[in-house]
């Protein structure tokens, strides 16, 4: 089987991008960091996504994380340094980056084999497909660090889990486990940790043989059923508040935040 491999580099990271059989794998590699995505990652892996479609040969998408983890999602640290706006900035092109992975014109598979958390979550949630092993953990600890669940966030999650479990997720900050993700919704498969690469190419490969037509249709069908459904929320939610700031620092110095209930 020929592989075609890419490594889109920064100072402490890579996005590994392979092209096989009619499939692109996007792998992120940072390992040291439980793959958590900084910056630069967040825009290469934005300008990756849509590379996949510059070859007609390609199907089907499937993102992954190296190693014993999908992603931690975005790095916290890299937002202790900045200001509020700067973070919010950050967030919102993040937001852009997962909805450009969401409207791809073709299947997406997510490869949970660890923790998602957080931003990491979002993005699997992007996925048309997600398969997991008995190692993957989903979670939204974002009370944690004061970051707010933007509308588009809070809408895949309520259509996937129901409000109340979108508020358990969210209110308790505990990741759900494996097998209580799959009942939920949250994975749509599960399988061995051992075999879960080779599921991923048969599965892989099973999407890609059907009609591209019909998969786009499809596609196109759900999101304009998700898109007509009336907004539970007016304007736009923040993804950063007043508490963003003590939640950075209690991270980075290892500590529980200190948070303070504001007046209405």
């Amino acid at each position: 089987m020929q592989v075609k491999t890419t490594r889109l580099e920064a100072e402490d990271a890579k996005i590994i991008y392979q092209e096989t059989a009619g499939l692109a794998i996007i792998t992120i590699h940072r390992p040291q960091a439980k793959n958590a995505l900084t910056a630069n990652m967040w825009d290469q892996l934005a300008k990756i996504a849509l590379q996949v479609l510059d070859n007609p040969k390609n199907k089907v998408l499937i993102l992954r994380g190296s190693g014993e983890n999908f992603t931690a999602g975005s790095d916290i640290k890299e937002f202790n340094a900045i200001s509020l706006e700067k973070a919010e900035e950050a967030f919102v092109h993040m937001e852009k980056t997962i909805s450009t992975i969401e409207r791809l014109p073709i299947p997406t598979i997510g490869v949970i084999n660890g923790p998602a958390m957080g931003a990491g979550l979002e993005l699997a949630l992007a996925c048309d497909i997600r398969i997991g092993s008995e190692k993957a953990k989903l979670g939204i600890p974002v009370g944690k660090l004061g970051i707010t669940l933007n509308n588009k966030f809070a809408q895949r999650l309520v259509q996937l889990v129901g409000p109340s479990t979108t508020k358990d997720l969210v209110f308790t900050g505990r990741m759900f486990k494996a097998e209580e993700a799959f009942k939920l919704g949250l994975l749509n498969y599960l399988v061995a940790a051992k075999d879960i690469n080779k599921y991923m190419i048969r599965m892989g490969k099973l999407v890609a043989g059907m009609s591209p037509e019909s998969l786009l249709a499809v596609k196109q069908s759900v999101q304009e059923c998700v898109d007509s459904v009336p907004a539970l929320w007016k304007g736009s939610t923040p993804f950063v508040g007043n508490d963003f700031s003590e939640g950075c620092r209690a991270f980075v110095e290892k500590r529980q935040p200190q948070f303070t209930r504001q007046s209405t």
